[in-house]
């Protein structure tokens, strides 16, 4: 079992930078990947950014991309979300999630994740 803690969130200004954490613990993974994923109100559960256990391959949306970098911390079970000049349209519930394996799976894909964490919120006021 993997137990996920998101931290982070917050109420801030466009154009403002929030960091965002997820710490695991419980089983760990040597392959595989760790994910962002964010959720607003009435839409579907959205793809943000993923780090692979192994190796600095790092994957982003392209509504983030310049704007977030994604890294771990290895000896600390953590990955980071740095996400920089925030829009109102970040406003969202962030999510961490882990895929055990991302072998044949997309990784964009939420349902490539079996691990979440219960969300940060993110508010981004105009």
């Amino acid at each position: 079992q993997v137990q996920l803690v998101e931290s982070g969130g917050g109420l801030v200004q466009a154009g403002d930078s929030l960091r965002l954490a997820c710490a695991a613990s419980g089983r760990t993974f040597s392959s595989g990947a760790m994910g962002w994923f964010r959720q607003a109100p009435g839409k579907e559960r959205e793809f943000v950014a993923a780090i692979r256990w192994s190796g600095d391959i790092t994957y982003y949306a392209d509504s983030v991309k310049g704007r977030c970098t994604i890294s771990r911390d290895n000896a600390k079970n953590t990955v980071y979300l740095q996400m920089n000049s925030l829009k109102p349209e970040d406003t969202a519930a962030y999510y961490c999630a882990v895929a055990p394996t991302v072998f044949r799976r997309i990784i964009v894909s939420p349902e490539t994740y079996a691990y979440w964490g219960q969300g940060t919120q993110v508010t981004v006021s105009s």
